[in-house]
């Protein structure tokens, strides 16, 4: 207990000296901030101590950095999420953005780096980062399934050279990985190495079967237009295989590169520019001004979301050496979906009233496009207790905790407002999730309007059994008395999130 509160004294420094640094770019001194602005003050430190032990920035345990690094980033963020919503509806109470952002920013620096040093003398030894290897690391999947292509000439000479190339630039487990899936040496394969939509227009369309692409998709600026132009150029049936390094892979990377502490600075800035200001309005042209969209950051979930938008279904996928490897097939056009989930506010299609689409907005909790992949997450992974998908590697880090702490649901309110939504009622599915109901049950759910407060918080549901009984339990009690069942249920799911802690996921 000294210990934490050793640490967050500390860490208050630190906060101070943040905010000291951030008051050099202001034409008045210290101390005018400090008796002008006292309140605000108060409640910046109160946000920053009380989301710093919540979050658990002072857990020091173990030999790894990785840990404290990730709690910095997120109890950092929190407590700039708080105050600016404090900023936002209470103007008298309000710092300067620069003051805001500085401090929160100079302060994030300072922990990362004195934190670093703690870890660097408590350790006799380097930081122990997951080698890079060409060894594979497997994901749960079917075996790959021998791509036929019936009647093809093999060219022995093209055999030879594509071989040359693919294990020179890529190496000889990748081309192992690619030539037992697909046949690399008929004329019906495509093979280049590209960021551009030129090289892929300009082929004749359906005329190969196979298009291998052996660019990174993180080089290419207009990713969707890019797989657009191969979706065109293949059969429906067709196969695309293409790569891309993951975020986790390039933390790895970046972390393996560097020494330590160092790292971790150049990690945060890479953060905040590569996968941070993209998602932002008024961040993004700046950031692709900086970049030209070169070296972007991508998610498992991003790449995989990204390929089903755009008319794939992923057949296999796989890790060898630094990047991951996917081996899909076209089975539609595309979704040519303008209103993709990639801000931190985003709209949802979901099943309202009569069975029209409504759009919910919530705050992004899964990585961008990763509402093309509630299928793909179902058949590999299936559901857990509470009705949620098991292993599901779309929600992001901070996505988990503003789950666990209801923020992503605020927005919903706007739905209520709209009349998308009451106050309770069955929880607004999507167009997959509302097919595994029973054909009766789809029909009583569509017959009134879904709520915030689903069920769920009453009879606390482990299957899709359950859940689908305590839904039909409560639209029979709704249909005879709607206003009691409401009442009722809502008092009765107050007391089980407050006193039981029920949660749905």
């Amino acid at each position: 207990m000294l210990k934490r509160f050793f640490l967050l004294l500390i860490d208050l420094i630190l906060f101070f000296a943040g905010f000291c640094l951030s008051i050099a770019f202001k034409p008045n001194d210290l101390e005018y901030y400090i008796e002008g602005y006292s309140i605000p003050l108060i409640i910046f430190v109160f946000a920053w101590g009380i989301s710093s032990i919540v979050i658990g920035k002072f857990v020091l345990a173990g030999k790894d950095f990785s840990p404290v690094f990730k709690r910095i980033i997120i109890s950092n963020l929190v407590t700039l999420a708080v105050v600016t919503t404090i900023m936002f509806f209470f103007y008298s109470y309000s710092f300067s953005r620069i003051i805001v952002l500085g401090t929160i920013g100079f302060a994030t620096l300072l922990e990362v780096f004195a934190y670093g040093i703690w870890f660097l003398i408590k350790q006799s030894h380097e930081i122990r980062e997951m080698p890079l290897s060409n060894r594979r690391m497997h994901i749960t999947h079917p075996p790959i399934v021998q791509i036929e292509d019936t009647g093809a000439k093999v060219d022995f000479a093209r055999k030879k050279a594509i071989r040359r190339t693919i294990v020179d630039e890529l190496g000889l487990d990748v081309y192992a990985y690619i030539s037992r899936a697909i046949n690399l040496n008929v004329e019906s394969t495509l093979i280049v190495s590209t960021t551009t939509r030129f090289n892929i227009d300009n082929q004749p369309a359906h005329f190969f079967n196979t298009i291998v692409n052996l660019k990174r998709v993180n080089d290419i600026r207009w990713i969707n237009k890019f797989f657009e132009s191969v979706n065109d150029k293949l059969p429906k049936g067709g196969v695309y295989v293409c790569m891309a390094e993951t975020k986790d892979l390039r933390k790895r990377r970046i972390l393996r590169k560097y020494p330590p502490v160092f790292n971790y600075i150049y990690y945060t800035f890479d953060f905040i520019i590569k996968r941070v200001m993209p998602k932002f309005n008024l961040t993004k042209g700046i950031y692709f001004f900086l970049t030209r969209g070169e070296n972007r950051v991508l998610s498992r979930a991003e790449l995989l979301g990204r390929l089903y938008s755009c008319g794939f279904e992923v057949l296999n996928e796989e890790f060898i050496g630094n990047h991951l490897y996917v081996i899909c097939r076209k089975v539609k056009s595309p979704a040519y979906d303008m209103e993709a989930t990639y801000g931190p506010l985003i709209k949802l299609r979901r099943v309202g009233k009569s069975g029209k689409e409504i759009k919910i907005y919530k705050m992004r909790t899964m990585h961008p496009y990763a509402e093309y992949l509630q299928e793909y997450v179902y058949q590999k992974h299936d559901l857990q207790d509470g009705g949620k998908f098991k292993d599901d590697f779309r929600i992001s880090t901070v996505g988990r905790i503003m789950r666990r702490l209801w923020i992503d649901e605020l927005p919903s309110l706007i739905n209520l407002f709209k009349g998308d939504l009451k106050v309770v009622g069955v929880r607004p599915l999507s167009r997959h999730y509302f097919s595994l109901y029973t054909k009766d049950l789809q029909e009583k759910r569509i017959k009134y309007r879904p709520g915030l407060v689903p069920p769920f918080y009453v009879d606390n549901p482990k299957t899709l059994d359950e859940i689908m009984a305590s839904e039909n339990k409560y639209l029979d009690a709704y249909a005879k008395h709607p206003l009691w069942t409401d009442i009722k249920y809502l008092f009765v799911a107050a007391y089980n999130i407050i006193f039981k802690r029920y949660r749905s996921g």
